[in-house]
């Protein structure tokens, strides 16, 4: 127990990408907020950013439309989601074709606005690294 414990500490501290992501942070240093809301299901909030970091100025939207890109990283996301509802419905609970496909569906519906904000968090983070002299400012 005490190795996994560890192991879960390595991979989450401040410096790597899997705190970025988990954390909502910026990727460059790992302190502002990279949404400009906590996780809601409103449409409207779901995917709003901030437009720079408040930390480290960061501009998140390093070009006109960025973030078209996360869409490969959400089909991905989803993709792997709904093979692995499908299994699991299937294996485990010996559902029929029509109810693991309404499993599915289900679960895709309910974890849209999951699947949208880790998208974009990991697509950004597919560019920008952790850089260790932008630390907290002051207060």
């Amino acid at each position: 127990m005490q190795k996994y414990t560890n192991l879960r500490s390595i991979m989450l501290k401040k410096g790597t990408k899997l705190y970025s992501i988990f954390k909502a942070k910026c990727p460059r240093c790992q302190e502002g907020e990279f949404f400009a809301h906590k996780f809601t299901f409103n449409p409207n909030k779901v995917t709003k950013l901030h437009d720079n970091c408040p930390n480290c100025n960061l501009k998140y939207m390093m070009e006109p439309s960025f973030f078209y890109g996360a869409m490969y990283v959400n089909y991905g996301l989803t993709v792997a989601l709904s093979v692995a509802i499908f299994v699991i419905s299937s294996l485990i609970f010996g559902l029929s074709l029509l109810q693991c496909f309404a499993a599915i569906v289900i679960a895709l519906l309910i974890l849209a606005p999951l699947n949208l904000r880790l998208s974009r968090i990991i697509w950004i983070n597919m560019f920008v690294h952790f850089d260790k002299k932008f630390k907290k400012k002051e207060s």
